[in-house]
């Protein structure tokens, strides 16, 4: 018998008649095997059997929509099926049993709670490395701290054994079903006398070996962002994994890119029942088709087709599967130039659209050395700035990680400590400066002075606690912040201000930071989709045509 038609109506929208048809059903068996519909791909939708029904259901109807029952296909009942929560689907093998280095507590310190249904074990010498690091005031110090108080709530909580674990739930985690274990007694293991039997890594590498035959066959694995530790773990024929929950994706070339190259038919796919109107300097249009599902709001469309009109739009609204595009500034023209500088490419034209958009309050830049992420922030900046009156200042600040050996302490206030990492600051201002070529000498000098009042260095050390009011943020290098400091940034600002997120997610020098990992990947993947944010990728240099091409073969 033919499998009943694609599912099209959601739980929410069915009345009361078809909930009650599908109770009573419930305590009848079915008939068949083959006629008891498959429906384990499905998730959160009604499959019609006869024909839709077009009333909406009372508000209860969602909480009924978890009761499961066969479905006959010889009579008009609905089936509903339980609506799935989002996320990863609950296992249903056994659980492992994971044992976690100190690194990845002092990472993540809410790692504890990231593994679901698995259990966790923390050796001694884990807790004695996480209190030898709870002193002082960088990154690593306040995680180990974070991570003490968490152990202690999960410890204190009222009924708890030891020796039996904690439930981690306990504490209003619903997500971690496991328990946390720790180490109370002495356990026999040993390891090759080429490792020493001192050091913490290897007392780790001994407990997981002790574990994997005390608890066979259950699989235990270690959890390591030390590479050197894993390394050695596989030598050993132990099971581990790098810490991976803290990575928004798993490949960088999957992020966003902010962009979207509209098919070669889509005129003709999408040119049927097109609408548009005139408002301003912009011209709208109303397309509906195939392609809209893969579009997103404040994402930029173009078509580009020898002998077609081409379309370069950003789209403004979605719904269902009609959208709505609004033509661009074009930038690459002279009379639309932004503090003198012109767009040079198609990227750079999307991206100062972005930058001069009141309507835009967060912007994210990524491309790599010489596509002119920092001198389109500036030039948008001042223009907002001095011409506009837009905003009241340009705050620049970025993250202070050296490529090389550090140079020591830095003399002098705290604009003249950042003075050394605004090198790139300085090279744009100045040929900003250079873009009014009749004021004269003493008219470029005044001119300069007058923009270096209107810019703000400021150290990301002391951002706590700040709130931006009608500024102009600018935060460069954002490849090297973690989630949690762009995080502490963004959420700085205060009414009428816009941030600007640049950064080139191929130089990351910050220690357990990658492309996944990164901060600036992280807000790209977050903001994408909003209204008052925007992202695009620059994909071309502009620089020159030496550091383009050392780009591509160093």
């Amino acid at each position: 018998m033919p499998l009943p038609p694609a599912p099209s109506k959601r739980a929410d929208s069915l009345p009361a008649k078809a909930f009650d048809a599908s109770a009573q059903l419930a305590s009848r068996p079915p008939r068949k095997a083959a006629r008891v519909v498959d429906v384990s791909q499905t998730q959160g939708v009604v499959v019609p059997i006869s024909k839709p029904v077009a009333k909406e259901a009372p508000k209860s109807a969602p909480q009924l929509a978890s009761q499961e029952a066969p479905v006959q296909l010889g009579k008009p009942a609905l089936k509903p099926i339980g609506i799935a929560k989002r996320g990863k689907r609950a296992e249903t093998g056994p659980t492992k049993l994971f044992v976690l280095d100190t690194n990845v507590l002092m990472h993540d310190p809410m790692c504890l709670f990231r593994f679901e249904e698995h259990d966790i074990y923390l050796p001694m010498i884990v807790l004695e490395e996480l209190d030898g690091h709870k002193k002082g005031m960088t990154e690593v110090a306040r995680n180990a701290r974070q991570t003490s108080r968490t152990l202690d709530a999960l410890a204190g909580t009222p009924g708890a054994d030891i020796t039996a674990g904690f439930q981690l739930a306990s504490t209003g985690h619903r997500d971690a079903r496991g328990k946390l274990l720790f180490q109370t007694q002495p356990l026999d293991y040993a390891l090759p006398t080429s490792l020493p039997q001192g050091k913490a890594d290897n007392q780790i590498l001994g407990v997981v070996e002790a574990l994997r035959k005390q608890f066979a066959p259950r699989e235990v694995v270690l959890v390591s962002k030390d590479i050197n530790m894993r390394v050695k773990a596989r030598a050993l024929g132990l099971a581990t994994d790098d810490y991976q929950n803290d990575k928004t994706l798993e490949d960088g070339d999957l992020l966003y890119s902010g962009a979207l190259a509209l098919p070669s038919d889509f005129w003709a796919t999408h040119g049927q029942s097109v609408e548009s109107w005139q408002q301003g300097q912009h011209t709208f249009y109303k397309v509906d088709g195939p392609s809209v599902p893969s579009m997103l709001i404040n994402q930029f469309v173009y078509f580009e087709s020898p002998g077609e009109p081409s379309l370069y739009a950003r789209v403004t609204e979605i719904r269902g599967t009609t959208a709505v595009l609004k033509t661009l500034k074009d930038f690459n023209h002279l009379k639309n130039a932004v503090w003198g500088v012109t767009t040079r490419n198609r990227e750079q034209n999307f991206a100062m659209n972005l930058l001069t958009d009141p309507e835009v309050d967060f912007v994210t830049l990524t491309g790599t050395a010489g596509t002119g992420k920092t001198l389109m922030a500036l030039a948008a900046g001042l223009t907002q700035v001095l011409d506009d009156r837009r905003y009241t200042e340009i705050i620049v600040t970025r993250a202070t990680v050296s490529v090389g050996e550090d140079i020591g302490f830095l003399p002098g206030t705290e604009e003249e400590k950042m003075g050394p990492w605004m090198g790139a600051l300085d090279d744009n201002l100045e040929v900003l400066g250079k873009t009014d070529t009749n004021a004269g000498e003493w008219g470029r000098a005044a001119t300069n002075e007058l923009i270096r009042s209107r810019i703000k260095i400021k150290s990301m050390n002391f951002m706590r606690g700040r709130t931006f009011l009608n500024k102009y943020v600018i935060i460069d290098e954002a490849q090297n912040l973690t989630p949690k400091q762009m995080k502490t940034l963004i959420t700085r600002a205060g009414p009428g201000t816009k941030i600007i997120c640049m950064g080139n997610l191929a130089q990351i020098d910050t220690p357990y930071l990658t492309e996944g990992s990164s901060g600036l990947t992280f807000a790209v993947d977050r903001f994408k989709g909003w209204p008052h944010g925007g992202h695009i990728t620059l994909a071309r240099g502009e620089r020159s045509r030496l550091a383009d091409f050392a780009s591509e073969v160093l």
